[in-house]
């Protein structure tokens, strides 16, 4: 994994809107309706080939393909695993039911989504059926990337943590949620290995290790969500066994809603945990206005000599385009908390397109945020290594 050691690299948190007609494919294939396999493929293609070819216009150094042929970040995995059917029924938070408006008006915004709240639960023994949607997925972006490396540091693929595919599919079949995870943790190996074996970082989303504090554990205290963040740590760290931490990035967020998130565990509450995953970088949110005081909680818990950390300093929820100097004093605050500017990759709090028609910034916005991610990380590269940056 690169680090910068000339100037502040920088990344994002993988997914991207899909646009039309992509995007109405993907919900329909979802649902099981029949869709034109030729056309879904070629339309992916289009897309990913575009996202490349804006992530490069940009000046991102750490690149990915956009997550173009997935309705979901994790909600794909019943597409490929087993043991999945009936649907699961997720708590809403405590914001949704305190600001009923904000609800409302929020889901007015999003008529037309994939399934986020209503997904499949676990019915049986989970079983990953074959790589072939993997190797598909992984050669498509091999072939469309190609051409461009030259433009990137390097290339990331995203997959889902362990516990988030647990907490947003709920388990009906096995006898523990401690059995569920193991069950999980055994199955996506397979993917997780397969993306660091073409080469690629693998990133690991997680929000389970954040935002469900406020949907399924709302309940818990601080103390017993800690607890169980080190169990879904230790089953991320199963599924990586083995895999070479520095080809391995973790992203962890509080919920990709443009909402109150008056409710959001602190980071102090989870850092310790987060520190135990065998991964090379950790991403976290500190751009949007929950988040911006938690450097305070990097200098109380020093981040790990192996680990190079993530800051988000751009909004993934708002269409605000951040000035250059804000992203770069984000990215000094950082590096100051960290104590070594060389650790530190800009990046996004999360990704732009989580779910199909789940986007609160739109896309023309999205790559003019990431043009003043690069400009910001110049800003700030010029300081902290005291001379002019060159791209």
């Amino acid at each position: 994994m690169q680090a910068s050691t000339e100037r502040i690299l920088t990344t994002h948190a993988g997914s991207i809107p899909r646009g039309e007609p992509l995007g109405s494919m993907l919900i329909e294939q979802e649902q099981g309706k029949p869709v034109d396999k030729a056309k879904l493929d070629e339309l992916i293609d289009a897309r990913v080939t575009h996202v490349l070819q804006k992530e490069a216009e940009a000046g991102i150094d750490s690149a990915n393909d956009g997550e173009q042929g997935r309705v979901g970040f994790q909600t794909y995995i019943p597409q490929r695993m087993d043991g999945f059917g009936g649907v699961s029924k997720r708590p809403y938070g405590k914001e949704f039911i305190e600001f009923g408006q904000f609800t409302q008006r929020m889901l007015a915004r999003i008529p037309k989504t994939s399934k986020v709240f209503d997904a499949p639960e676990a019915v049986g023994e989970l079983k990953y059926r074959d790589t072939a949607a993997i190797d598909a997925e992984i050669a498509r972006y091999k072939r469309l990337a190609d051409p461009m490396k030259s433009r990137f540091r390097e290339f990331f693929m995203n997959a889902p943590s362990p516990g988030i595919i647990a907490t947003t599919m709920l388990n009906a079949y096995y006898k523990t949620p401690q059995d569920y995870l193991d069950a999980i943790a055994r199955e996506m190996r397979v993917e997780y290995k397969r993306v660091v074996d073409a080469g690629f970082v693998l990133q690991i989303d997680a929000p389970d290790m954040a935002m469900e504090r406020v949907l399924l554990y709302q309940d818990m205290s601080d103390q017993e969500f800690a607890k169980l963040v080190e169990q879904h740590v230790a089953a991320l760290n199963k599924a990586l066994d083995g895999l070479p931490p520095d080809r391995v990035r973790l992203h962890v967020c509080w919920g990709n809603w443009e909402g109150p998130h008056n409710y959001d565990v602190a980071m102090d509450v989870i850092l310790p945990a987060l520190y135990q995953a065998k991964v090379g970088a950790l991403g976290l949110e500190f751009a949007n206005p929950r988040r911006q005081h938690e450097t305070a909680a990097l200098r109380r818990h020093k981040l790990p000599d192996h680990m190079l950390l993530i800051p988000g300093v751009i909004d993934s929820k708002s269409n605000f385009v951040e000035h250059p100097e804000v992203v770069a004093q984000r990215i000094e605050a950082v590096v100051n908390a960290v104590g070594d500017r060389e650790r530190v990759i800009a990046g996004v709090d999360c990704g732009f397109g989580t779910f199909v028609g789940w986007e609160w910034v739109t896309e023309d916005v999205v790559w003019a945020k990431l043009k003043t991610l690069r400009a910001g990380a110049d800003l700030a590269s010029a300081r902290l290594w005291g001379r002019r940056q060159v791209a």
